[in-house]
């Protein structure tokens, strides 16, 4: 009997790292972007910064890691693994903020910037002292950042309340050093269409997609940076990859499920299922 080849090694994947607080409902954080990679075929790796007591409802409670836990998780990962993109959440704190930028800027991968401030419930997850840390410190070292309106007036004091006003947001994010800026619309009231802005200060993409109806929304912030992060490891362009993201989380919010007594969250695994 002729002996078979030995099989050849698995092709490793694009690899993704997530620094982000952990949702032990499951729905944001960094169980919605391991959920989010996973999906899209990538390798996600983590660095947890913060711990919290969260579920449907909101958030109950949030503790946060020391600095030199969070940077020995980054040291580990990089170090041996490597990684070819990087996204970014919940950090809580300016010195956690302070310690992940400095991280950051000397892996030479993109980095996904979503500048986490509330939660869907509105609950916070950053401290008002580190916005300025946000500002001067994780801002310049971003591929992108991905605002919503809520942050993009806690960090800029600029109010989106017409599409127009989006061009002024992400002008004042871009100002503070960030390649692109990827401005969210969901919030605005712009009838059937749910308009993003992504722009680097000399190209505009506008990106529409139908608005759902559908109140299960939890993690959709996280869910699209990791999303676009994962799209930049695998080799896209920053604006293929902020449409193939956009394709995606639109589809994990038509597929959003109840889940407890609040807020469900969307459907991270929609086209295994569809």
């Amino acid at each position: 009997m002729t002996a078979r080849p030995p099989a050849a090694p698995a092709a490793v994947p694009p690899l993704v790292l997530t620094v982000a607080g952990s949702d032990s409902g499951g729905g944001a954080g960094i169980q919605a972007d391991l959920k989010t990679m996973l999906a899209l075929g990538v390798h996600g790796m983590s660095v947890l910064t913060a711990v919290t007591a969260q579920n449907s409802r909101g958030v109950q409670g949030a503790w946060e890691l020391p600095e030199e836990a969070v940077r020995a998780q980054y040291r580990a990962v990089v170090d041996d693994i490597g990684v070819q993109a990087v996204k970014t959440g919940m950090l809580a704190s300016a010195a956690l903020v302070e310690t992940v930028a400095e991280l950051l800027a000397g892996t030479p991968a993109p980095v996904v910037v979503d500048p986490v401030g509330v939660s869907k419930h509105g609950d916070s997850l950053l401290a008002a002292s580190a916005l300025e840390s946000v500002r001067t410190k994780l801002l310049p070292v971003a591929t992108v950042a991905t605002p919503n309106l809520d942050e993009v007036a806690q960090l800029t004091g600029v109010h989106v309340v017409y599409e127009s006003d989006m061009r002024v947001a992400a002008e004042a994010i871009l100002a503070y050093g960030a390649r692109w800026a990827l401005i969210k619309g969901g919030h605005l009231p712009t009838g059937q269409e749910a308009v993003d802005l992504l722009t680097d200060g000399t190209e505009e993409h506008w990106l529409r997609a139908p608005r759902h109806d559908n109140r299960h929304t939890h993690g959709t912030g996280c869910t699209l940076a990791s999303a676009v992060a994962s799209g930049l490891a695998k080799g896209l362009a920053v604006p293929e990859a902020v449409r193939e993201a956009k394709e995606y989380v639109t589809g994990a919010i038509a597929a959003g499920f109840a889940l407890g007594s609040g807020i469900g969250p969307v459907d991270h695994g929609w086209r295994f299922r569809a």
